[in-house]
């Protein structure tokens, strides 16, 4: 089931930025968790970001912090900025939204269709 839709992927160059963009079919809800999340080839889909929509409240994996921000574009979008990009970074990106603060997709239930972001060095 694909309910959001991603973009701003594409190949990037270690130690450059991106900004992906996820929008919504509708606005936002205030109660709402935004999430990323990011699947290499071979390997199982992994928890990136996440926000909490009424207060901001953010989350980042290990493999990100410091580097990626998410944040809000307008009440039916959102962002997932990517700066200091490292080979170990692609994979497919995806954007979801859920209800619970938890940092597995189980937690999500509407995803986008993955945007690709392939980094070279």
């Amino acid at each position: 089931q694909v309910q959001l839709t991603e973009s701003g992927g594409g190949l990037a160059q270690a130690g450059s930025s991106l900004r992906l963009s996820c929008t919504n079919p509708g606005r936002i809800f205030s109660s709402a968790v935004m999430a990323w999340f990011r699947q290499a080839p071979g390997k199982e889909r992994e928890f990136v970001a996440l926000r909490r929509w009424n207060t901001g409240r953010t989350a980042y994996a290990d493999s990100g912090k410091g580097r990626f921000t998410i944040g809000t574009d307008n009440p039916t979008s959102m962002y997932l900025e990517m700066n200091s990009l490292k080979p170990e970074d692609t994979a497919l990106y995806y954007c979801a939204r859920g209800t619970a603060y938890r940092m597995v997709p189980s937690a999500s239930r509407y995803w986008g269709q993955g945007t690709q972001v392939p980094v070279s060095s």
